[in-house]
């Protein structure tokens, strides 16, 4: 199995503390245990193969779309606005939705109300990254949700994205909203469970 880069060192550090506690006793090792095992399923990062079909976006995150909305950002202009909540047993690796030139970086401060809440867009920790394509601008915005302790982004400007890419994961239970061009055909409905870099949002029609 193919783990984050970003939990090895937990990882290390838990299976090491259950090899300590073993030879201490049965009970706080087994609790060990449970939590490395826990832990290992959450840092999990499979190998995807993403489609390959000119205009097509592909979901940032794995979850459940929890939103579809217009929305307006500086970056993208009017756009569609698709909210994808994560839970903790999500795969929390975050990819492109497509091919594009990181132009836009920010992140803001905030707090930490459920993530699956509309609310939690405009007022939660967040990161956003808006991707200069072919078919326009696109903004991904990375959402710190109840859990959530640590957002991982470490893109520069000026970076060029391939669909499907790694770039980025949130820790434990948090969204992803991504921002798509306004003449979009939508793929994805309410209620759609998705996988990042695999599942369709959205095309661009010729």
């Amino acid at each position: 199995m193919k783990f984050a880069k970003d939990g090895i060192s937990t990882i290390a550090f838990l299976a090491l503390t259950t090899a300590a506690f073993a030879l201490v006793s049965v009970v706080p090792m087994t609790v060990m245990a449970v939590l490395t095992a826990f832990v290992v399923w959450f840092y999990r990062d499979p190998d995807r193969t993403t489609p390959e079909e000119e205009g097509l976006f592909t979901s940032p995150a794995d979850g459940r779309v929890v939103e579809i909305s217009e929305a307006e950002h500086p970056f993208t202009g009017p756009a569609v606005k698709v909210g994808i909540f994560m839970n903790v047993f999500s795969v929390h690796v975050n990819r492109a939705p497509c091919m594009g030139r990181v132009d836009y970086l920010e992140y803001v401060p905030g707090r930490k109300i459920a993530a699956f809440a509309p609310k939690a867009s405009e007022v939660n920790e967040r990161n956003l990254v808006g991707l200069s394509t072919p078919h326009g601008p696109v903004l991904m915005v990375q959402i710190a949700g109840l859990l959530a302790r640590r957002i991982v982004c470490r893109l520069r400007r000026g970076e060029v994205l391939q669909a499907g890419q790694r770039y980025g994961m949130i820790r434990l239970g948090s969204r992803v909203d991504i921002y798509l061009p306004k003449d979009v055909r939508l793929i994805a409905k309410l209620g759609d469970k998705v996988h990042a870099g695999v599942s369709s949002l959205g095309v661009m029609d010729p």
